[in-house]
């Protein structure tokens, strides 16, 4: 599904040492060949001197097809820069696999935005190690794969869910709440392309249960975070936060509830700028170009 009025453009993003005149090369470049800029972000970052940038353009009257694209831009300007780059183009949707176990609210929320056209994308299936969610698959018409997963069979269960991405051509995996560990092999596969959602403001109460931690610790805030998965739980690169106030009034039941919203509003917020190509790298952090 596309977005609704969703435009016919590339999105060109670059990292590299910041060089003067970087942006004028850049937007000379595809203004020879007919582009009409219709944005362009940029930041500098001061401690590794490290330039950043996503440029979007009108593909009416561009004059270059993609390969042609590639090779011309890499000659003529990538290698000159030492740039990290590469080009999206925003009809072509990228294919997601939505992963949920036992909590619906992150799940039927993004089941929603995407029906409704607000997350660019498709969803060609859901897999979960229960069947709970499978109602809300079948309401949506998006086919459900329930996968068990127990100590005894993990990495039987990865290597099923690994070939069924392969068979749709995934881009994409959201963790929705899913309520298991990605082993080392099955994130090396994915790298940059799994978004989890932590039901805390990390890196503070990392772990399972970290609303029974803060309401131990008498917090003030509450959070949650979605971020990029790496080998190491709950320390890939973090992509948008949320916090809630609470007060001591509230109980552990309130906390729950009040995170679930922040939640919501943190993964739908990444998948959508994942989805647009607002996401640049570096190192365990992330540019967001929102």
């Amino acid at each position: 599904m596309c977005m609704m009025g969703q435009r016919n453009s590339a999105i060109l993003l670059i990292n590299c040492p910041d060089a003067r005149g970087l942006v004028a090369t850049v937007s000379g470049f595809l203004f020879r060949h007919g582009a009409n800029i219709l944005s362009t972000d940029e930041h500098r970052d001061d401690a590794s001197g490290q330039f950043f940038m996503r440029i979007e353009w009108d593909l009416e009257g561009f004059d270059l097809a993609e390969d042609a694209f590639k090779e011309l831009f890499d000659a003529e300007t990538a290698q000159k820069y030492g740039m990290n780059w590469r080009v999206e183009y925003s009809l072509r949707p990228h294919r997601v696999a939505v992963f949920v176990s036992r909590y619906l609210h992150c799940f039927a929320d993004l089941l929603h935005r995407h029906k409704t056209g607000e997350l660019a994308g498709e969803i060609p299936l859901v897999i979960s190690n229960h069947d709970d969610a499978a109602r809300h698959a079948a309401f949506y018409g998006i086919p459900y794969h329930h996968i068990a997963v127990n100590a005894q069979n993990k990495e039987e269960a990865e290597a099923r869910q690994l070939a069924l991405l392969e068979e749709h051509g995934v881009d994409l995996v959201v963790l929705a709440r899913y309520m298991q560990v990605l082993s080392p092999a099955f994130v090396t596969r994915y790298p940059g392309r799994i978004i989890n959602v932590h039901h805390s403001f990390l890196p503070a109460f990392s772990g399972a249960k970290p609303y029974h931690a803060a309401f131990e610790r008498g917090v003030k805030l509450i959070g949650a975070t979605a971020h990029y998965v790496t080998e190491i739980l709950d320390d890939g690169p973090i992509i948008e936060q949320e916090v809630i106030r609470v007060s001591h009034r509230d109980q552990l039941d309130d906390l729950v509830e009040k995170g679930r919203d922040a939640e919501r509003l943190v993964l739908s917020r990444a998948v959508r700028w994942h989805l647009e190509h607002r996401v640049l790298l570096y190192g365990n952090k992330t540019v967001v170009f929102a």
